[in-house]
C-alpha cells in the first residue's frame, strides 16, 4: 500500500462532500488512489453505518432528478446511473409504473431543441430513437410536434 496523509475513510468522506457517490464508485476512486481492500471496505462499512453512504437511497434520489428536470429517456437515465455504479435492479425500482406521458414530454423537448416542426419526420424518429426513446413514444412526439406547425 502506498502512504497516504489522509485515510481512505477520510478520503472518502472528502469525496461524499463533494459529490453523492455509489459505494462501487466510491470503491473504484479509493482504488484509484491507491488504498488497499481492507482499509476501503471499512471506510464503506463505516460511512454505511453512519448512514452517509446508502446506495438505494442515493439512486432513488438521483433517478427522481433525471426524471423530473431533464429530456432524457428512462433508458438514458438508467444507463447514466449504471455508470455511476448502481446496481440494474436497484435502478429499475425507481422506475414509476406508467412513464408514457413523461416520455413524450421529454421527448417534446428534444425535438423543440433540435428541430423546426416542419423537419423531416424520419430524422425528427431517429433521433429519438437513438436517444433511447421507445418507437411509440417517438411517434406520438413527432407526430404533436408536427402538428404545432399547422
Amino acid at each position: 500500500m502506498q502512504r497516504h496523509e489522509k485515510t481512505a475513510l477520510m478520503y472518502a468522506v472528502d469525496l461524499l462532500a463533494r459529490q453523492e457517490q455509489s459505494s462501487n464508485r466510491l470503491r473504484e476512486k479509493l482504488r484509484r488512489k491507491g488504498y488497499g481492500e481492507d482499509d476501503i471496505e471499512a471506510a464503506i462499512l463505516r460511512l454505511e453505518e453512519k448512514r452517509y453512504l446508502n446506495d438505494a437511497d442515493a439512486c432513488e434520489r438521483q433517478f427522481r432528478f433525471f426524471y423530473e428536470e431533464s429530456r432524457n429517456s428512462v433508458k438514458q437515465i438508467c444507463v447514466k446511473l449504471m455508470q455511476r455504479g448502481f446496481e440494474s435492479s436497484m435502478i429499475r425500482d425507481c422506475i414509476p409504473r406508467d412513464t408514457y406521458q413523461r416520455e413524450v414530454d421529454a421527448a417534446l423537448r428534444c425535438l423543440a431543441v433540435r428541430f423546426k416542426p416542419s423537419a423531416d419526420r424520419r430524422k425528427m424518429m431517429a433521433n429519438l430513437c437513438g436517444k433511447g426513446f421507445e418507437s411509440s413514444v417517438a411517434r406520438s412526439a413527432v407526430e404533436q410536434f408536427a402538428e404545432e406547425e399547422e
